[in-house]
């Protein structure tokens, strides 16, 4: 039996404490695709945090590790594709809404890019590989965010409204001539121009378009258990986020606790080999995190319910359990047992402070 939850989310409170150095580039020399995922550009006075994202679509890499890593930041940057089109083997992703409304809470500009060069992939030469974005053009909306005063919300928006039309075009366009160059037949144009009509009348057509198709892949993933999840039971959730932006995330939790009026929604991470997952998916997880933990006006199958935000690492290695609440003396005689290394020590020990100060919970057990 799948449950159905509902919250929203007024605004984010959030401290994070993983955010690791990030490489400088000065803006003269700046290219995106040279860039590493996540960095620092450098222009003057102006400094900024930028991420990036290989696709679209969220689960077909870990955007929100690169993202996570910029949160520490005053200004930030993430550059997405609109459409990533593989070729007729492979598959088109387009940016959905929901992400566009989630870099909003987090206050991270997005810049909507799009790629113009391509090569055939040498495994499958019915599909292309190594795209990339169009540098700069990425540059010029750069240079645009640094003369934006206004918030990365009102930016999001207003590129919605009066640039996105045009971008997808430039993609379009892109495709076409990639497809020329390259000789691999990509997916139906008519499809991108049909997406472009679709969703650039209005921001309520992109939203309404991006959540069925949010709510199609959440029920989809509702009924899977994922090879990095090693849950406790096969209870998952459906979660639907609305804020006060007027868009929603359709989410799913990977297990869930119900014990009278309170429900844990539970994000897992798994290691087949290692002790712990690896600092990606604990990335990936904290991002999930901030939202839950972010929650207000919980209900579950229509109930009102007090919400807690959990982080489970599991491994099959591990023995015993530890918790983000226990004490010191419990964490150092964890440690041991497990012979855990002084490097993975101090990034449980952080994880477990970032947990604490965000009002959720980190556990670290044996997978069943």
């Amino acid at each position: 039996m799948i449950t159905n939850i509902t919250g929203k989310i007024t605004g984010i409170q959030y401290v994070p404490l993983l955010g690791e150095p990030l490489p400088g580039y000065d803006f003269a020399q700046f290219d995106v695709n040279s860039a590493a995922t996540a960095c620092v550009v450098l222009d003057g006075t102006y400094t900024f945090a930028l991420s990036k994202w290989v696709s679209p679509k969220r689960t077909r890499s870990y955007p929100y590790e690169r993202v996570y890593n910029t949160l520490h930041y005053s200004k930030k940057i993430t550059v997405i594709p609109v459409v990533k089109d593989e070729g007729m083997e492979g598959d088109r992703d387009y940016i959905r809404w929901d992400t566009v409304s989630l870099m909003s809470l987090l206050d991270v500009f997005v810049i909507f890019a799009y790629y113009d060069i391509a090569e055939v992939n040498q495994r499958n030469k019915k599909k292309i590989t190594h795209q990339q974005f169009n540098s700069k053009f990425v540059k010029t909306k750069i240079k645009e965010i640094e003369q934006c005063h206004s918030s990365a919300l009102h930016w999001n928006l207003n590129e919605l409204k009066t640039s996105f039309h045009r971008i997808l075009g430039k993609a379009a366009n892109a495709y076409r001539q990639i497809e020329t160059q390259t000789g691999v037949q990509l997916h139906s144009h008519e499809g991108l121009e049909k997406f472009k009509d679709k969703i650039s009348r209005d921001v309520a057509d992109f939203m309404q378009f991006s959540r069925h198709k949010s709510e199609q892949a959440q029920k989809r993933e509702s009924v899977t258990i994922q090879p990095k999840e090693r849950l406790q039971s096969s209870t998952k959730a459906t979660i639907t986020i609305r804020n006060y932006l007027g868009g929603a995330y359709f989410l799913t939790a990977d297990e869930i606790k119900l014990v009278d009026k309170h429900v844990i929604l539970i994000e897992s991470k798994h290691s087949k080999n290692a002790l712990l997952p690896s600092i990606g998916d604990i990335k990936d997880g904290l991002l999930k995190m901030i939202l839950f933990s972010n929650l207000t006006d919980v209900t579950v199958n229509g109930s009102t319910v007090k919400s807690t935000a959990m982080l489970v690492l599991t491994s099959p290695h591990i023995k015993n359990k530890i918790c983000s609440k226990d004490c010191t003396k419990n964490c150092d005689t964890f440690f041991k047992y497990n012979k855990f290394s002084i490097t993975q020590q101090k990034l449980i020990q952080t994880l477990f402070e970032e947990a604490n100060r965000n009002n959720f919970i980190v556990e670290i057990r044996k997978s069943k």
